[in-house]
């Protein structure tokens, strides 16, 4: 094969493949979620203003990000509340550090009951199922019965049929793992 055959042929696959920027349709993504992401931040926050700020904050930064968001990673929803459990976070510090700011905001929201642990566990569940799907099964499971269920580890060795070192070994690497994952998919520790 000549190069000007194989130049041509990588020519074709690089139009073919989208520019991931040009695939991120900001505002069919706001249509679908936007309403959801105002009202996450707004029981966050308690104050509208803040919320609207968080949403237009949200959108910039996935439009800024578009070329790193990948849908076989997370899908768009998650990615989209990854961001958005960033910004309100950034704002509530924001706020702690100028308390005189949260007056100056339209308080129309502060009669809005805010449930700030629900929504976060929400949010956190969400990102964390879509990380634990990237393990293989028998990291996912290891950490699943030890972590989130809280089961001894003799018990789940047993279980499983396996040594209890083996156990703590997938554990300690799926950990690992899912860190690596939850970074990969722009969530901040």
């Amino acid at each position: 094969m000549t190069a000007g055959r194989t130049g041509g042929r990588l020519t074709a696959l690089r139009r073919r493949a989208p520019d991931p920027v040009e695939t991120f349709d900001a505002r069919a993504a706001y249509a679908a979620h936007g309403a959801e992401l105002y009202r996450f931040a707004l029981r966050q926050l308690g104050d509208e203003g803040a919320a609207q700020d968080v949403v237009q904050e949200v959108f910039l930064r996935a439009w800024r990000a578009a070329d790193s968001y990948d849908p076989q990673l997370a899908g768009l929803r998650t990615w989209l509340f990854a961001i958005a459990r960033n910004v309100v976070v950034d704002e509530a510090r924001r706020f702690a550090v100028r308390p005189w700011q949260r007056a100056l905001t339209d308080d129309a929201g502060a009669d809005v009951p805010v449930d700030a642990g629900l929504d976060e566990r929400v949010v956190d569940a969400w990102v964390v199922e879509e990380a634990l799907a990237r393990l293989g099964p028998d990291h996912r499971t290891a950490i699943v019965q030890t972590h989130l269920r809280g089961r001894p580890h003799g018990e789940v060795a047993a279980e499983l049929g396996i040594p209890v070192g083996t156990l703590r070994s997938r554990v300690f690497y799926g950990l690992k793992a899912l860190r690596l994952a939850l970074e990969e998919m722009g969530v901040e520790p």
